[in-house]
């Protein structure tokens, strides 16, 4: 959920593999013809600035607001344009608008394609990026940053380019994380029209539980200190139960720590919280959310449960209190706070009616795939944030367990919230999607990586899709990705019975 943490985007030459060539497009229309008002149904916007930015990257950079309160930039190429449209997630409670990278390596100079990014309708202070009190009394605002602001967002951009250029794109392809995977799966669902490739990476798409879990976690910390400890115990014990010591453990199912074997390293309550961390929520045996922590996943517990200079509160603790207080109990209603918020059914249920809203769970995607769009999810093993345990769920749901012809699932091990981990930091399926949609070619592979502090590549490991796995051949180095090949999955049951189970929705999505 928290704020973007998108990798940057490496797509490739001038086309993708197996499409035709794409002659550049110049614009039709001087940028400063830009700033005016755009009658776009149901999202009339209004340009504010639009001015060239000149250098090697050149290009007409368009602000605006579409109404009631959704900002937004738009980035414009002034040549080498080859028709893509690219647009991303926004993560946490949003509130900013994040600056949009042009992919690189396309054109002769930088990226070929336009690209967008959205606040989702609100604006948060500078000094408070978990700011929810626009949420308390505004409907408006809170269906835009649940629903409507990527879909509107789409829309407009579109519109614009078609304006400046003279035609539509003839490609777009969304790509977020966290927050912004939870939209990647909406957009799929409920505007299966908007894009012809999704990226959807750790999607937070059981909003009405998300919040829950962030308090349970960020009520069961544990110093930073014992975090190490902890971590190191536990991969002493599970590493190479994968059948390779790699420093990474590529499922964390596969670990049955037991936390008591730190006895008199941690104390009995510091034991007992880590179980309850690694379990994760549940009322009289009715889990309140499908996951936990992941084992291997602890040394990125020290920042997302615990405070870190800058930031005062871990992020989770951060989620937590100001989503409960103004966020995701209907408008009117008692609400509550990470202090006073109860695990329990029927506090759950009473987060249903508005998050609902924001829950990504559909189950029918028929519209997107006739429509011909691509979908590639992924998250990381080590997921502290948002834990894949959920994912695995959703999917398992979504195909029965086999891989449809249009969708994708990777599961990177070790990773942590979208980037960052023990070993694995990098995953970047953007390449694989360009070429999917532009060239029919379904990723069998993506490659990860991991850096090392100066953002040296120290590992290379290839993600195959789900259920596949990585397994080391035997010779060479375990940091080289050309010593692995596909193997089936370790087998385990991906459906998990928990309280939410009536929110997935077997017909269309909601529009």
């Amino acid at each position: 959920m928290f704020r973007k943490s998108l990798l940057s985007l490496t797509v490739l030459g001038t086309v993708a593999a197996g499409a035709a060539p794409v002659a550049a497009t110049a614009p039709a229309r001087s940028c400063a013809d830009l700033v005016r008002s755009f009658d776009v149904p149901d999202a009339r916007t209004r340009v504010t600035s639009a001015v060239v930015v000149t250098g090697a990257r050149e290009f007409c950079d368009v602000r605006g607001m579409i109404e009631p309160g959704i900002g937004f930039q738009l980035k414009l190429p002034m040549r080498g344009y080859q028709g893509r449209y690219v647009q991303y997630g926004c993560g946490g409670f949003c509130g900013v608008i994040d600056d949009p990278a042009f992919p690189s390596g396309c054109g002769p100079a930088f990226g070929d394609a336009a690209v967008a990014a959205t606040d989702d309708g609100h604006q948060a202070p500078p000094e408070n990026p978990f700011d929810t009190t626009w949420a308390a009394s505004d409907q408006k605002a809170r269906d835009d940053y649940f629903f409507r602001a990527p879909h509107a967002l789409s829309k407009v951009s579109r519109h614009i380019i078609s304006v400046f250029y003279g035609k539509a794109p003839s490609k777009s392809y969304f790509s977020g994380c966290s927050n912004g995977g939870r939209e990647g799966l909406l957009l799929a669902q409920r505007y299966p029209r908007d894009f012809d490739g999704i990226i959807a990476a750790a999607p937070g798409a059981y909003y009405t539980a998300l919040i829950g879990y962030q308090a349970w976690i960020a009520r069961n910390t544990i110093p930073n200190d014992k975090i190490v400890l902890l971590h190191n115990a536990v991969m002493e014990a599970c590493d190479g139960l994968d059948g390779l010591v790699d420093g990474q453990i590529d499922d964390p199912r596969l670990c049955e720590f037991d936390p008591s074997s730190l006895t008199g390293r941690l104390t009995d309550d510091e034991i007992a919280r880590v179980r309850r961390l690694y379990a994760g929520p549940s009322d009289g045996g009715v889990r309140l959310y499908p996951g936990g922590q992941p084992y291997g996943s602890e040394i990125s517990w020290t920042f997302w449960l615990n405070p870190t200079p800058g930031l005062g509160r871990g992020i989770a603790p951060e989620l937590a209190d100001n989503g409960l207080k103004h966020l995701v109990h209907p408008i009117g209603t008692p609400h509550s706070s990470l202090e006073s918020f109860e695990f329990t059914v029927r506090e759950f249920r009473r987060l249903v009616p508005e998050t609902v809203k924001a829950n990504s769970l559909s189950l029918d995607l028929r519209a997107f795939q006739r429509a011909g769009g691509k979908l590639i999810i992924w998250h990381g093993a080590g997921d502290q944030g948002i834990p894949s345990e959920g994912t695995l769920d959703y999917w398992q749901r979504l195909t029965g367990g086999k891989t449809p012809s249009w969708a994708r699932l990777f599961v990177v091990p070790s990773m942590w919230h979208c980037a960052g981990g023990d070993t694995l930091t990098d995953f970047d399926p953007f390449r694989a999607l360009v070429s999917w949609v532009e060239g029919g070619q379904a990723p069998s592979r993506i490659i990860a990586k991991g850096r090392d502090q100066d953002g040296n590549v120290v590992r290379t490991r290839p993600v195959f899709p789900y259920p596949l796995r990585a397994r080391y051949d035997g010779s060479g180095s375990v940091d080289d990705a050309a010593n692995f090949v596909a193997a089936p999955g370790f087998g385990f049951q991906d459906r998990i019975r928990w309280a939410g189970e009536d929110l997935y929705r077997s017909g269309p999505a909601a529009p």
